[in-house]
């Protein structure tokens, strides 16, 4: 039987440090929270090789005492609680006392600290976990902590590190997402010696937004602000025209802690019901401020995840405030001065430098301009002069050939000149009478030529009977989606094309073993991410190439996709690696469901579309693969058809 026994000190510490530190940005985040606890307004964060071999956040804030600085490396060491009652109203970003003792315990670390007023500052270096002598050094009145060598003494854990790009934009997220929560602290993020975030700090929620998401979708927003009774929401959300094709645009943030709710999404879209396109979702950036002792942060350990105490009042203030800010949108609003001078034309005239006119025009509504020609005064508006006809008369034109020695007038009108060029003669056509030309016209009628339908690809038909001796046929196409067929035992099959098709992609592409044929793009396709989906194409691009997307990092958020699989149009490249971004994002722990996602995404953009027509040929083979039991679900999981037996028919006609 195996014995019970407690595990040493420092394994329990690197397990307990697995649960609180799992990457860079986990280390960056508990370093920067213990930094805005402390009230900095300026925070400094560098990174060398992702934060793996170097990590250092710098503050301002208060400091540490040279005395409490092995004190603050102890687990469940804080400044923040003192009793439990303190749990119910937790106000601060940190307060479980085991973000320094993680991070020491599995990696190397050395921290300067120097408290506000104090004549200098400490530091200490610790090893594993291990701390050594505290000593006086200068430093400036703050915190700096400097994290080296991440994970040395853990092996296990530093296999499941990704590339250095992806780890340092997973940190560079985590400062994006605090300096949205604190526009009045300025954050400046650097990452191999280069700048890449630096947020003014001015406490305008705008400028950190510019700053951290960019200009464009800065320029999108709309400002929010309102609430009930204790509940106020305040921030920005986009307008209804720039919907994004994802959710990864909407942060939340409540007391200053980002989280992620249900219920705050929610809130949002239904706000814009109505209002967007489908498959288009609203960007936000919201803060909702509201008593300490109606939000519960204790909920899991990433502290991202809260709950309400009064869900509905929380609710309906985001929801009314969206709802009234989008409402006002197409309100007139105030009309702001110009930043130009405006003037009558009256004292434009009177301007010393003004041109004098050659000629004073006095126009219908009494107004004098210069600088005109002369013109008789008008008494009515006056109308520009018609177009000429685009057919020569034809009785002037047989006088003009007729009659070569008198020349062709027309009466002109007033400052009109005509310049006529005389036909050239020609031989007078064979004359018709119209009865000889009705029956030599043929009776039919010439139909219009149909309109080009889009390239469809081609269906392959299985191999097996002909179709004449297939125990079921095909009715017809409905909607230019549905296939109607019948089969033997008098049942009527409605088959989405589209969801069949896909799904018969899907299986050859999964069983496919060589790789597959790439397409090189004339120009690369420029795709600009979310954070988070930024992070996940970068941690995953040698799956993507293996599935045909050649891709590269271009920075701030933009990959540069370069080659498709030659089943993916050229002009649908952005579209699908946005959206493979987003399925990367949720299934990142799984590298066989990371591949069908992929595969999943080709194939439903190289599947035949809703609304195509097609041959009767490929009609057939969809509707031989469903029938043969192939082909029963798409992989999104829903049924690719619907049966209908004869009872069910006749019983909605009222005859069974």
């Amino acid at each position: 039987m195996p014995q019970i026994q407690q595990l040493p000190a420092h394994i329990a510490d690197l397990i307990a440090a697995g649960e609180v530190v799992e990457r860079p940005a986990s280390v960056c985040k508990e370093l920067l929270e213990n930094a805005l606890d402390a009230g900095a307004s300026a925070v400094s964060v560098e990174l060398e090789h992702g934060g793996m071999t170097y990590l250092r956040v710098t503050d301002n804030g208060c400091g540490i005492a040279p005395e409490q600085l092995p004190t603050a490396f102890l687990r469940h060491a804080t400044s923040k609680l003192r009793r439990a009652e303190d749990l119910a109203a937790i106000g601060t970003l940190g307060f479980r006392g085991e973000a320094l003792a993680a991070i020491a315990a599995v990696s190397r670390l050395d921290i300067f600290s120097r408290a506000r007023g104090a004549d200098s500052g400490a530091s200490l270096h610790l090893e594993g976990g291990v701390p050594g002598e505290v000593t006086a050094a200068g430093c400036p009145e703050g915190t700096t902590v400097c994290v080296r060598d991440l994970f040395y003494n853990t092996p296990a854990r530093m296999k499941f590190m990704k590339k250095d790009s992806a780890e340092g934009a997973a940190a560079a997220a985590v400062v994006t997402q605090l300096a949205l929560s604190h526009p009045e602290v300025s954050f400046k993020l650097l990452r191999d010696g280069q700048e890449v975030l630096h947020t003014p700090g001015d406490g305008q929620l705008l400028s950190a937004i510019y700053a951290a998401l960019g200009r464009d979708f800065a320029k999108s927003l709309l400002e929010v602000d309102g609430g009930s009774g204790d509940v106020r929401a305040s921030g920005f959300v986009s307008s209804p025209a720039a919907g994004h094709g994802t959710r990864a645009r909407q942060l939340f943030f409540v007391n200053g802690r980002l989280v992620k709710s249900q219920l705050l999404t929610a809130a949002v879209e239904e706000a814009y019901r109505n209002r967007l396109l489908k498959g288009k979702f609203p960007g936000c950036v919201l803060h909702i401020t509201l008593p300490v002792n109606e939000v519960d942060v204790n909920v899991h350990p990433a502290k991202t995840v809260v709950k309400f105490a009064a869900e509905k009042a929380v609710f309906d203030a985001v929801h009314y405030t969206v709802k009234d800010a989008l409402d006002g949108e197409g309100r007139p609003k105030a009309a702001e001065k110009p930043f130009y001078q405006t003037m009558t034309a009256q004292e434009f005239l009177k301007r010393p430098d003004a041109p004098k006119p050659s000629q004073a025009v006095t126009l219908p509504m009494g107004k004098t301009i210069g600088s005109a020609p002369a013109r008789p005064a008008a008494t009515e508006p006056v109308r520009p002069a018609p177009a000429p006809a685009p057919v020569t008369p034809v009785m002037a034109v047989h006088d003009a050939v007729c009659q070569p020695d008198k020349p062709f007038t027309a009466p002109a009108a007033p400052g009109v000149v005509y310049h006529i060029t005389p036909p050239e003669v020609r031989t007078p056509p064979e004359v018709r009478t119209p009865a000889e030309e009705t029956a030599e016209r043929p009776e039919t009628t010439p139909s219009p030529a149909p309109a080009a339908e889009p390239e469809q690809q081609e269906i392959a038909m299985p191999e097996g009977p002909a179709a004449a001796e297939q125990p079921w046929r095909v009715a017809g196409e409905v909607l230019k989606t549905y296939i109607i067929c019948e089969d033997a035992e008098r049942n009527v099959w409605l088959i989405d094309k589209h969801a069949a098709h896909e799904r018969m992609r899907f299986d050859a592409l999964k069983a496919r073993t060589e790789p597959p044929m790439r397409q090189l793009l004339l120009t690369p396709a420029a795709v600009t991410l979310a954070a988070e989906e930024y992070t996940a194409v970068l941690e995953n691009l040698e799956l993507l190439a293996d599935c045909g997307f050649l891709c590269e990092d271009f920075g701030d958020g933009t990959v540069l996709v370069r080659e498709v699989p030659d089943d993916v149009r050229a002009e649908d490249a952005a579209a699908t690696l946005e959206e493979l971004a987003q399925k990367l994002r949720l299934h990142s722990a799984d590298r066989a469901a990371l591949r069908d996602e992929v595969l999943h995404t080709v194939a439903c953009k190289s599947a035949i579309k809703a609304g195509m027509t097609s041959d009767p040929a490929e009609l057939r083979a969809l509707a031989a693969q469903v029938q043969s039991g192939a082909v029963r679900y798409c992989p999104h999981g829903r049924p690719v058809a619907v049966k209908l037996s004869e009872y069910e028919i006749e019983k909605m006609f009222k005859r069974a």
